[in-house]
């Protein structure tokens, strides 16, 4: 199993999966269906958010010291995840609508700069955590609250992240769709470039963010990828890009994915309370570690020895491996496709011709 899905709480851990995919779903059409749903999503709101950040920051030694942006989500990565996220999302609806710079042949590449940027943020999480675990694995405790099991999988995983931004092909070929400009379309992104990042996105949570992946990691990334599925072909990226930024404001301040009973390990805390207080007592005492500058090493090892728990990472091993290698079948196919039609594929599309494509293309501008 991949994830600790047993117990009095199994109904409620899976109803909140419902709750978060069926939520990213609505709110990615309310981002995508008018101008003005855009604008109160990925402008007013993240406008609001950062005013509360602000003073959240500002007053954490007092009266916002307990607040769970501060205590559980203050780390670089969060935020960095966040405003990159969204940043994409304003840029994708920019492209769509011809506003400004949107509207100029030089930016359609900002698609492709923005994903390979979210992209090479998590290697380096997947990078930090191969250095402070060791490569045949061992526990260290994050600046959030949480002990990761670092080890050769996470070398693995940045491989295959440096490995998905190469599989991003035809990045001039950005267009806007034909049904009053609702969708941002890169038609060249197709099923296979989809799968690709998936499991490698899937794999990257897993390791990284091991107490939010059965949200982030399977719900997060199964909402876009359904609704490009259904109908909304070649909008895959937007989809992606919205409900990444609306999922990083909404875990950013409320802790439903840490909270009894909606919280879910992985399987790699074998022996933790699968019952919703496993999160919260890791999140205790990896806290008291970091507090005492603690990161690593022997007294890491004894606390979570003394919780119960041992490492299981062998889903963790083998998800890697099967990240690296779609993306190694992905790249070797856009490498063979692109000497067989003397093409560039990231100056040009090259994947015409093929259904997902052409579906896409059907509802370009």
């Amino acid at each position: 199993m991949l994830f600790q899905l047993y117990g009095s709480t199994v109904g409620t851990q899976l109803l909140g999966w419902c709750l978060v995919f069926l939520g990213l779903i609505l709110m990615n059409e309310l981002g995508r269906r008018t101008k003005w749903g855009g604008i109160l999503v990925f402008f007013i709101i993240p406008a609001a958010l950062t005013i509360y950040f602000i003073v959240a920051a500002v007053g954490a030694k007092s009266f916002a010291s307990d607040w769970y942006v501060i205590t559980h989500m203050n780390g670089w990565f969060h935020y960095a995840k966040l405003y990159a996220a969204t940043i994409g999302c304003i840029g994708f609806i920019m492209i769509k609508y011809k506003w400004g710079i949107g509207a100029k042949e030089w930016f359609k590449p900002w698609p492709f700069v923005i994903v390979a940027i979210n992209i090479l943020i998590a290697v380096v999480s997947d990078f930090e955590s191969l250095v402070k675990g060791g490569m045949s694995g061992g526990w260290w405790v994050s600046n959030e609250g949480v002990f990761l099991y670092g080890g050769w999988w996470n070398l693995l995983n940045g491989l295959a992240g440096i490995l998905n931004i190469l599989c991003m092909t035809g990045w001039w070929g950005i267009y806007s769709s034909k049904n009053k400009q609702m969708d941002m379309l890169w038609p060249d992104m197709t099923f296979a470039f989809i799968l690709a990042y998936d499991v490698w996105n899937f794999e990257y949570t897993y390791l990284n963010l091991p107490t939010h992946s059965w949200y982030c990691g399977l719900a997060l990334l199964l909402a876009p990828t359904f609704a490009a599925t259904f109908w909304n072909k070649g909008g895959w990226i937007q989809n992606r890009a919205f409900t990444l930024s609306i999922w990083c404001m909404f875990a950013q301040v409320v802790p439903f994915q840490l909270t009894k009973p909606f919280s879910v390990l992985p399987s790699l805390y074998a022996g933790a309370p699968a019952d919703g207080t496993g999160a919260e007592l890791m999140w205790q005492k990896s806290m008291e570690l970091y507090n005492a500058g603690i990161h690593n090493g022997p007294a890491v090892d004894k606390a979570i020895a003394d919780m119960g728990i041992t490492a299981n990472p062998v889903a963790q091993g083998v998800v890697a491996v099967l990240a690296l290698a779609i993306n190694v079948c992905v790249f070797a196919a856009i490498m063979k496709k692109a000497c067989a039609t003397k093409t560039n594929p990231y100056k040009n599309e090259i994947w015409k011709g093929t259904k997902d494509f052409e579906e896409a293309m059907a509802r370009a501008e």
